[in-house]
C-alpha cells in the first residue's frame, strides 16, 4: 500500500473550476509548459524533492485542456519527480501524438536510456537553475548531458532569474543546442522593460539559437490584478515585458499553462482567464497563430501539419 507525504505547508491546489476563455484559442494551439504530479500513489515523488504538491495526473491535465480548448500539449517534468521521468512519460504516452515531454536526466545516462526517450516523445531535457527548487549541478554534467543530446536533435530547456544571467549566459551560449528560455527568464517586472536587465537578455536572446515562453504571468507579476472573479486584464505589469518579446521574436516564442502552477504562494489562478492574457501579448491574429501553433508545431512536430 501507497504511503502519501503530507503536501507542503501553504500548498495552493490547481484551480478547480477554470472558467471558460473569452478568447478563443486558434485550432491546434499547443500548451509548451505543463506538468502533472503523480499521483502519489502511482508515480511516487523524489526523496530528494524540495516541495510535496497535490496530485495532478494525466486525466486532470487532459480535462483541463478540453474546457480551455488546447489541442496539444508539451509536459516538462516537474523537480517533485527529481529525474524519474515515468510519469512525464506515462501522460506523453496516454496523449499519444499529440503530447511531447522534457525530461530531467542524469549524466551518465546511457544513450540506449536516450533513444528510448526519444521514441517515447521527449524531445527535449531540462536545466534547473533555481537554487530553492534544485541543488545546482556542476556545469561540468550539464555540457556532459547537453553533448550526449545534441545527436538527437533535442534542445535545452533553461530556468534561471534573470539576475542570474550575467553568470549563465557565456555557459548557455556554449552549449551545442537550441534553447528555450522559460518564463522569460524571470524578469523583475518592477524595472523598465526598456532598462539594462531586460535588455540584456533580449540580447542574449538575438545573439543565440534561443526561445522563449511568455508564460507564468502569474509567477512574474507584482501588482496584478490577479486572473480571479472574472478579471479578463490580468497581471498588467507583465504585458509590456511579453508584448516586447512577442513583438522582437514572433517567429521564437512560446506559450503555456504551467498547470498546475508548482510553488505559488500568492494566490492559485483561474486558468481561463490565464487564456484571456494571451491576446494582451500576442495582439494580432497572426502573433497568435505563431506563438500558440506555428511555432510550437515546428519545435516539437516539425515537418507536420495541424
Amino acid at each position: 500500500m501507497s504511503v502519501h507525504s503530507p503536501r507542503t505547508v501553504g500548498w495552493l491546489d490547481w484551480h478547480p473550476d477554470p472558467s471558460v476563455p473569452a478568447f478563443r484559442l486558434p485550432a491546434g494551439t499547443v500548451d509548451a509548459h505543463c506538468h502533472v504530479f503523480g499521483p502519489q500513489g502511482e508515480f511516487p515523488f523524489a526523496p530528494e524533492r524540495t516541495y510535496t504538491p497535490c496530485d495532478a495526473g494525466k486525466s486532470e491535465l487532459a480535462a483541463l485542456h478540453g474546457r480551455l480548448g488546447v489541442a496539444r500539449a508539451v509536459v516538462v517534468q516537474a523537480t517533485c519527480h527529481g529525474a524519474d521521468n515515468t510519469a512525464m512519460l506515462d501522460a506523453v504516452r496516454a496523449a499519444g501524438d499529440r503530447a511531447r515531454g522534457v525530461a530531467t536526466v542524469r549524466p551518465d545516462i546511457s544513450d540506449a536510456e536516450l533513444r528510448a526517450l526519444d521514441a517515447a516523445g521527449v524531445r527535449g531535457v531540462r536545466f534547473n537553475f533555481l537554487r530553492r527548487l534544485v541543488s545546482t549541478s556542476p556545469k561540468e554534467d550539464l555540457a556532459r548531458i547537453a553533448e550526449k543530446v545534441a545527436p538527437l536533435g533535442w534542445h535545452i530547456v533553461l530556468y534561471f532569474e534573470s539576475t542570474d544571467l550575467p553568470e549563465l549566459e557565456g555557459f548557455f551560449g556554449s552549449l551545442p543546442t537550441p534553447l528555450v528560455v522559460d518564463h522569460m527568464g524571470r524578469p523583475d517586472v518592477t524595472l523598465p522593460v526598456g532598462g539594462p536587465q531586460f535588455t540584456r537578455f533580449l540580447r542574449f536572446v538575438a545573439s543565440n539559437d534561443v526561445w522563449v515562453k511568455v508564460s507564468c504571468p502569474e509567477r512574474l507579476s507584482v501588482s496584478g490584478p490577479a486572473a480571479l472573479d472574472g478579471e479578463r486584464h490580468a497581471y498588467r505589469d507583465v504585458v509590456p515585458f511579453g508584448r516586447r518579446v512577442v513583438e522582437e521574436f514572433g517567429d521564437r516564442v512560446l506559450w503555456g499553462t504551467d498547470w498546475p502552477h508548482p510553488n505559488l504562494t500568492d494566490h492559485m489562478p483561474d486558468d481561463g482567464l490565464l487564456v484571456d492574457y494571451v491576446p494582451q501579448v500576442a495582439v494580432t491574429p497572426g502573433q497568435q497563430h505563431r506563438l500558440l501553433v506555428d511555432n510550437p508545431m515546428s519545435l516539437y512536430w516539425p515537418g507536420e501539419g495541424v
